[in-house]
């Protein structure tokens, strides 16, 4: 099989690798991207996982901020916050409709205008238990 020296070798440079990989990791860790990259929704209804980045990207979709984040004029695009600091997930009214509603309203109507995408009758297409 091996010598001894040979697998000494072979679990010293195992190590050695091992080490420097966690080293290069914690020294060089990933730029935090200014907006997100996907958003999980926790509905009653089940999980949604939605992809910011495919959306909002020249090379995806090419939706603008202002299409969802409705309320920003474009130079306030990067204060762009969460949708449940104006629509709380469990009350609503005509002028600031729950979360949810919100969210059928603005996704699946896109996505019906557009052909694209699934559509509010088919719940299973968006939301995965």
């Amino acid at each position: 099989m091996f010598s001894k020296f040979e697998l000494k070798l072979a679990y010293g440079l195992a190590i050695w690798l091992l080490l420097v990989g966690v080293i290069c990791y914690a020294a060089f860790p990933p730029e935090t991207p200014d907006q997100p990259i996907r958003l999980l929704y926790t509905p009653a209804a089940g999980k949604v996982l939605f992809d910011h980045q495919t959306h909002q990207s020249p090379t995806g979709y090419g939706i603008s901020c202002g299409d969802c984040h409705h309320t920003l004029a474009e130079d306030e695009y990067d204060q762009a916050q969460s949708c449940v600091e104006c629509h709380d997930p469990n009350e609503g009214d005509e002028e600031v409709p729950k979360r949810g509603d919100a969210f059928h309203k603005q996704c699946a109507g896109c996505h019906e205008a557009f052909g694209a995408g699934p559509v509010e009758k088919d719940c299973s297409a968006c939301h995965v238990m």
